[in-house]
């Protein structure tokens, strides 16, 4: 049987949209590449084709999720003009507060997992982290330096918002968690 010339970058694109799924929702320690293969229906010999090891595929996974996050910002900001920071809010405390965490953002459910990560994948997520804050900043009014630090810090209230609001056991005490990140959101958002 032959495959397709693109056919291993469609098995390696699943194996990374499955480890990032996987990561996000059992946390590193909590699944291994067994567990790994099984998410992407494949065997370990195959994810060992694609990966050498489980931490190449949490740096690939943590750099796909924040990849996905920052064309998400280019995204909303193109479709949306102006409006682009109140749709994005709206999504992140939304939909991406109450989507199963497999489906979450990697940013909130993979930056608890990086901190004790090593150098290499930290040095990654940050990589990645700067690019997408600087995509924030870029749409946002004000001097430079100001845009760049109300971005970083709607990136770390949005992303602990939804950790904090995923943590409660009721629907009605994360509705109100996300309620109040969303108006001092679009209070950093407009610089007061």
């Amino acid at each position: 049987m032959r495959y397709q010339a693109d056919h291993k970058e469609q098995a390696r694109a699943r194996l990374v949209e499955a480890a990032g799924r996987g990561f996000r929702k059992r946390g590193y320690g909590g699944i291994g590449v067994d567990g790994l293969a099984k998410e992407a229906g494949v065997t370990s010999g195959a994810f060992y084709g694609h990966f050498k090891s489980k931490d190449e595929a949490f740096k690939v996974a943590v750099e796909a999720g924040l990849d996905e996050l920052y064309e998400c910002i280019g995204a909303l900001q193109e479709e949306q003009g102006d409006a682009w920071l109140a749709a994005f809010i709206d999504l992140y405390l939304g939909p991406k507060r109450t989507c199963e965490l497999g489906m979450s953002c990697a940013l909130q459910s993979l930056t608890p997992e990086v901190q004790r990560a090593d150098s290499a994948i930290r040095s990654v997520f940050e990589e990645r982290a700067r690019r997408v804050a600087r995509a924030i900043a870029r749409g946002l009014v004000g001097a430079e330096a100001d845009r760049l630090a109300r971005a970083w810090a709607l990136l770390a209230l949005l992303s602990g918002g939804v950790t904090l609001a995923r943590a409660c056991e009721s629907e009605e005490a994360g509705a109100q968690v996300a309620e109040g990140v969303r108006l001092a959101a679009l209070a950093i958002a407009v610089g007061s």
